[in-house]
């Protein structure tokens, strides 16, 4: 009556490698379906330390209605300072909430979840802002697995790419995704060693860091109608963002947490600066010219990480790659003493 589940990494990439367009086409309708009312989507919460200002721990709660009916809670650890070591700098599981009893069923090793969710819409966002999937040149800044998870998306999804133009602080990453684009991906690609020389020019630019402030501050860096999917959301300074047209995911969960349309709405007191939601465009209620760049912020809804884990978790169990836990539960029954008293 109540099975539980756990479904590792390995499972997870394993299904999202084999079904990435199906979930650029999930997380479309969950943006959708929560613009329509038909979820709960509480703001995060960040577990910060005193001792360690740049790592936290963030809980992700979240409802979807729908299809899906289902309850749960992303767990994502982002401590960057991993990196030195030679390993990711997030780590997360997620937790799946039966709707009708609340009872947990299934325990998601989710960093993967997080990824695909982010990747898939940031592939839907350069798709809708572009109006197609084509483009010249797209800059990379960051070479992590975030932008590797991009890059598979934009293939995925069959992009007509001339070359992508790479950059990160280490040299090292950055030919090692060029390296795995050209090779695993199928396009061109080229390392570049100043940011500016992987920008300029390019028709998307992807942002993928772990910076915690913005270094992108002059408002001339990018260029008029230029589509900047601000993945790692604190990249870019206030004085940038003003200048732009602004697509976040939710507005009132993006202007938090110090990202970058949250720095412009406390520097300037207003939001005004703010063109609309991803679903307002996907709905025609809101329109991108091509005299300002054009700045995707998505702050990452807890209902992308439940929709797409949903679709995991189904997958996995009809191929029974799920690891069950037939007695996680100690009691299902409620205890009644006419029951203790029947059983004695």
């Amino acid at each position: 009556m109540f099975p539980f589940h756990v479904i590792t990494g390995q499972t997870a990439r394993s299904i999202i490698s084999g079904s990435r367009p199906e979930l650029v086409k999930t997380v479309e309708d969950t943006y959708l379906a929560h613009d329509r009312g038909e979820s709960v989507n509480p703001n995060s919460y960040f577990l910060k330390f005193p001792d360690k200002p740049d790592s936290r721990i963030i809980a992700l709660p979240a409802y979807l209605g729908g299809e899906n009916d289902v309850a749960g809670i992303k767990w994502i650890g982002s401590f960057p300072r991993n990196i030195d070591s030679g390993i990711p700098h997030a780590s997360a599981v997620l937790l799946l909430n039966d709707y009708t009893t609340g009872y947990p069923f299934a325990c998601l090793e989710a960093s993967q979840i997080s990824a695909a969710r982010t990747a898939a819409s940031a592939a839907l966002a350069a798709e809708r802002l572009t109006g197609g999937r084509r483009a010249g040149t797209v800059a990379v800044i960051g070479s992590g697995i975030i932008a590797r998870n991009i890059l598979e998306f934009f293939a995925a999804q069959q992009w007509n790419i001339d070359s992508f133009a790479i950059h990160d602080q280490n040299p090292q990453y950055s030919q090692a995704l060029a390296d795995y684009t050209q090779q695993q991906l199928g396009y061109s690609a080229h390392t570049a060693l100043g940011r500016q020389d992987a920008v300029s020019g390019a028709d998307v630019v992807i942002l993928a860091t772990t910076a915690g402030t913005p270094y992108i501050t002059e408002p001339e860096e990018f260029s008029a109608g230029q589509v900047v999917l601000n993945i790692s959301l604190r990249d870019i300074g206030p004085e940038v963002v003003s200048e732009s047209y602004n697509i976040l995911d939710d507005i009132d969960h993006c202007l938090t947490a110090g990202t970058s349309p949250h720095l412009a709405e406390q520097k300037y007191k207003h939001r005004g600066f703010i063109t609309g939601t991803l679903a307002d465009v996907i709905n025609g209620r809101a329109r991108v010219g091509d005299d300002r760049p054009v700045l995707f912020s998505p702050f990452g809804l807890g209902v992308l990480d439940l929709a797409v884990g949903m679709h995991v978790y189904r997958l996995a169990l009809n191929a029974q790659e799920t690891v069950p836990i037939n007695d996680f539960f100690a009691e299902t029954q409620r205890w009644s003493p006419a029951r203790e008293t029947s059983s004695a």
